[in-house]
């Protein structure tokens, strides 16, 4: 089992990132602010337009650290890897697979059952443990409208059906949303999915996780030698890392979604965290940013069964475990790849 490392998050827009022997050094004009051995550490995500020097991007590619350039406002910009690790035998054979629309399609349509599933139990869950402060008949209605969408999954054709499949169980994922907001009602409004940029606080919270569980994933992809720009689900695209993608979509509802709405009705958010912009985009402040990453990294701590493993695994390794098992089936040890079914 792959122990957990560290992810150095740097959230001030106008801090820059060098090196110093093997230590990566954070500065904010003239001020040193951290210093952190680059050894100790699995990824560095800077969160400005500052940079970093051309000499750490070098010694990240050489240790295998991902090094993520994002907005302040949680957008991926660009990143730095060095040499992809593992058998290029494998990744040959990730992208023949690819490129064959049957074998493509059995692992695409493995991700979007756990998509779905992971959905429909983040819905029927919140029934069970607030089933007084919910309308427990209309989300256990939605949660059932989810699970046949799985067994439409089943009889698809093509990767452009599992598309509309995916779409339509998200309508409906989303439709109930915002009665799982039971604090801050009126702070935390959720009408529908938007970004790019978010309208709302909740839909600002929710890309910003998103771009963290990607690099996550993106960062596991890699460490098992598979390429994350290529995936099954989500089509290439210049700049896309598809696979990183493909592989979060497991974990959105049971990760991602939980720890945003766990927040809210923590009260650990409020209004005032956020920024409204004249073009009607919501911004989090940087202390809001700092203290989601810190929570976010708190919660990758806490421990699971994982569901085909039947071990005790941190949160926070469960793409690291996935990844795996994806390239242990490209490798042929497994029949079919395992997806992360949450309960």
């Amino acid at each position: 089992m792959r122990k957990l490392l560290n992810v150095l998050y740097v959230t001030l827009p106008d801090a820059f990132l060098s090196l110093d022997g093997e230590n990566v050094v954070v500065r904010n004009e003239n001020e040193t602010l951290l210093r952190v051995p680059i050894h100790n550490l699995e990824g560095i995500v800077t969160f400005g337009y500052t940079g970093a020097s051309p000499a750490l991007m070098r010694k990240c590619a050489e240790c295998g650290v991902a090094l993520t350039f994002c907005s302040p406002s949680g957008r991926f910009l660009a990143d730095v890897r060095g040499e992809v690790q593992g058998n290029v035998l494998l990744r040959r054979t990730q992208y023949r697979v690819a490129d064959c629309s049957v074998a493509g399609l059995a692992i695409a349509k493995n991700m979007l059952i756990g998509k779905l599933h992971n959905g429909r139990w983040v819905l029927e869950r919140a029934t069970r443990d607030y089933a007084m402060r919910l309308d427990v008949e209309r989300i256990k209605h939605m949660a059932t409208l989810i699970a046949e969408s799985i067994n439409k999954i089943e009889t698809a054709k093509s990767v452009e059906s599992l598309i509309g499949i995916e779409g339509e169980a998200a309508s409906i994922y989303f439709a109930v949303f915002d009665e799982l907001i039971l604090q801050n009602k009126s702070d935390f409004q959720f009408n529908d999915r938007n970004r790019r940029p978010p309208t709302d606080n909740v839909n600002a919270m929710l890309s910003f996780v998103y771009t963290l569980l990607s690099h996550d994933c993106a960062a596991a992809l890699s460490a098992v030698g598979l390429d994350p720009f290529v995936g099954y689900l989500h089509k290439d695209r210049p700049g896309r890392r598809s696979l990183a993608l493909d592989l979060m979509e497991e974990l959105r509802a049971p990760l991602a979604d939980r720890f945003v709405l766990t927040m809210i009705n923590n009260r650990q958010v409020s209004k005032s965290d956020f920024d409204q912009m004249e073009n009607g985009a919501v911004l989090m402040k940087d202390d809001t940013r700092k203290a989601i990453l810190k929570a976010w990294q708190e919660r990758k701590q806490e421990q699971i069964t994982h569901p085909f493993l039947r071990e005790k695994i941190q949160w926070g390794l469960v793409c690291h475990v996935q990844a795996l098992l994806l390239a242990r089936h490209l490798r042929g040890d497994l029949d079919e790849y395992p997806p992360f079914l949450w309960k």
